[in-house]
């Protein structure tokens, strides 16, 4: 194949491609500015990451005011960033004026940097937790370096401060990340108390409506998940509570289901791998049947 064939191949296509159709044009938001960017996103969660765990992630710097030089630079980026995306974000607001979006924006990231000393000290209640329920664990700097709910609880807890602030797209762009990265699914609209530990964590799932109160402790698996939607008249499905409250000072061990708007108790233990859909009161111990044991002999089966 020669050039001008090889030229003509991808005119054609760069011409078929670059128009929208009507539905490609129904799912974009209205104005033509820019959509969000991913890979800011992505910096915009290390700038955090480096600000709250500055000595782990960044460079330590044991006098005070060194570390008030480096931190203030991150953090006049992450606000430049920050506002930049949540406009962009804000795109997705059918509620929102073209000419309030920007203002908006810088409120929003303001208050975004707000909350990063209770982000932070949340993230330490986390640390201490996870600390505390492994054994295998040597030291905090492991828990903080290799754990996987470190790096998880750190996208979720700046997502969900964005999502309390009705940012559009950009609290589940970072939720999102995390779980292609560790394999913990957790909403940005869940609500998570202090102190709240994942043990190994893959396959996690929690969802939007979820409630977890302080000192939970979930291992690897662990879904907790709708049982059923609702729908309005015209069919369209309802954003309803449907997911689990779990109560304070809960364990849920590896690959348990809770499903549905039900309530586990505080100090309450879920076995593994057991199906879940009604209300634990508090104290419970919820646990599987005991395996039965049944010899093979001779070839046959049961």
């Amino acid at each position: 194949m020669n050039q001008k064939q090889i030229n003509e191949v991808l005119l054609r296509n760069v011409a078929k491609l670059s128009k929208l159709d009507a539905k490609e044009e129904a799912m974009m938001p209205k104005g033509s500015a820019q959509l969000p960017s991913v890979e800011e996103v992505r910096r915009i969660v290390s700038l955090s990451k480096s600000i709250i765990f500055s000595d782990y992630l960044y460079k330590r710097q044991p006098e005070e005011q060194i570390r008030q030089h480096f931190i203030g630079v991150s953090m006049e980026e992450l606000y430049g960033l920050l506002r930049r995306q949540i406009a962009r974000g804000l795109q997705f607001c059918d509620d929102c004026a073209e000419e309030e979006v920007l203002p908006t924006a810088e409120e929003i990231a303001l208050r975004f940097i707000d909350e990063l000393p209770e982000v932070k000290r949340l993230l330490y209640t986390d640390v201490e937790a996870m600390f505390q329920n492994d054994p295998a664990a040597p030291n905090y700097g492991e828990v903080i370096y290799c754990y996987p709910i470190v790096n998880t609880m750190t996208h979720y807890r700046l997502a969900h401060v964005l999502h309390k602030m009705q940012v559009p797209v950009i609290p589940r762009i970072i939720t999102e990340q995390a779980h292609s990265k560790t394999g913990i699914d957790i909403h940005p609209g869940a609500t998570i108390g202090e102190y709240f530990a994942i043990d190994h964590g893959t396959g996690v799932v929690i969802g939007e409506t979820a409630i977890i109160g302080n000192h939970v402790t979930l291992y690897q698996g662990v879904t907790l998940g709708a049982k059923s939607f609702k729908y309005d008249a015209d069919g369209n499905m309802l954003n309803v509570p449907r997911h689990p409250i779990i109560e304070d000072r809960v364990t849920i061990y590896s690959n348990a289901s809770i499903l549905g708007r039900i309530t586990i108790g505080h100090d309450s233990v879920i076995g593994g791998n057991i199906w879940l859909t009604h209300d634990v009161p508090p104290h419970s111990r919820i646990l599987q049947s005991k395996a039965v044991d049944v010899s093979f002999q001779g070839g046959l089966g049961i």
